[in-house]
């Protein structure tokens, strides 16, 4: 009797468009710790925030319509919209004003070791268990972490960076608490679908805070690298980028697109260099080699598949 052959092997994907778009998707995200810092300057952290994050919503509620995916239910909706104020309304707040106290490439680094935080909680709710493997990387990305922020000391202004690092590292616990709650519902509702929910939520709470400075704001005298800003910010950042992310995870898998993910904090390292002559430290340098390395440790470990599904949503929308 002959046995039974096995199916020959999908062929790996080479580079290709999909592969293209996730390089761009890394300087998007890379590029906008600049983008946000310079936006800083002129407009305060509420009014910059409120602007871009409900540009964002407009646009995402904009192509979400033409998706014909069935809506989630109205509980669904109802959920998702609570999950918002804690992923782009509490996140967003520690964010922003997080980057209006330290510097770009700081924040980058911080923000590159969110998935340690999303498989620490994932580990609290009984949703994961991670081999040895899985936990040095952990370790490793939290400890790269503390050389990058304990290096804010030295610099001008030094109390007020770290609490700005802090403020960041808070920021991506609060994402790493939304990435972990919202997983379920990744199964069951089409990614824009989720993305407009969340993002609307967010962004009344945002606009809600906002509104003082907004009816202060003197509109005729935004100029146009403002608004560029802003934009960049807004529908470059939460909504160009993040197509191109959920379009990688279709085609490539959530693991590859994730390593492309790898490529912020370099990008945003680099070009805040380049942009507002943010020279890196050792400090920066040696804690940015832990969290690269951690994090190439956690993603070769081998845990359930939701680590990777939910490290990668991370990923998709926290360095904005």
């Amino acid at each position: 009797m002959t046995a039974p052959q096995t199916p020959a092997a999908a062929p790996r994907p080479g580079f290709g468009t999909t592969d293209l778009g996730l390089v761009l998707m890394s300087l998007i995200w890379g590029i906008n710790y600049s983008v946000v810092k310079a936006g800083l300057r002129s407009l305060s952290p509420l009014t910059f925030n409120g602007l871009r994050v409900s540009m964002a919503a407009i646009v995402l509620f904009a192509i979400a319509a033409f998706v014909r995916d069935k809506l989630p239910s109205r509980r669904d909706i109802i959920t998702l919209a609570l999950l918002g104020l804690i992923g782009n309304g509490v996140y967003q707040l520690f964010f922003i004003f997080g980057m209006s106290r330290t510097r770009a490439g700081v924040a980058a680094l911080v923000v590159a070791a969110g998935p340690a935080w999303i498989a620490i909680i994932s580990r609290m709710l009984g949703r994961e268990h991670l081999p040895l493997r899985g936990w040095s990387g952990i370790g490793l990305q939290l400890l790269g972490v503390a050389c990058v922020v304990g290096s804010a000391q030295g610099f001008e202004g030094g109390r007020d960076v770290m609490l700005g690092a802090g403020l960041i590292a808070l920021g991506s616990i609060a994402w790493a608490t939304f990435s972990v709650l919202l997983q379920p519902y990744t199964k069951t509702a089409h990614p824009l679908h989720l993305s407009a929910i969340t993002m609307a939520s967010g962004a009344l709470v945002l606009v809600s805070i906002a509104l003082p400075d907004l009816i202060k704001l003197d509109w005729g005298a935004v100029s146009l690298v403002e608004w560029g800003a802003v934009t960049y910010a807004g529908i470059g950042a939460l909504v160009v980028a993040y197509l191109l992310f959920y379009r990688g995870v279709r085609v490539l898998g959530a693991t590859r697109t994730a390593m492309y993910g790898n490529l912020q904090p370099i990008v945003a390292i680099a070009f805040a260099w380049l942009m507002l002559g943010e020279r890196p430290t050792v400090w920066q340098i040696l804690g940015a080699a832990l969290i690269m390395a951690g994090l190439l440790l956690s993603r070769t470990a081998h845990a359930k598949p939701i680590v990777a599904r939910a490290a990668s949503v991370s990923s998709s929308v926290q360095t904005s």
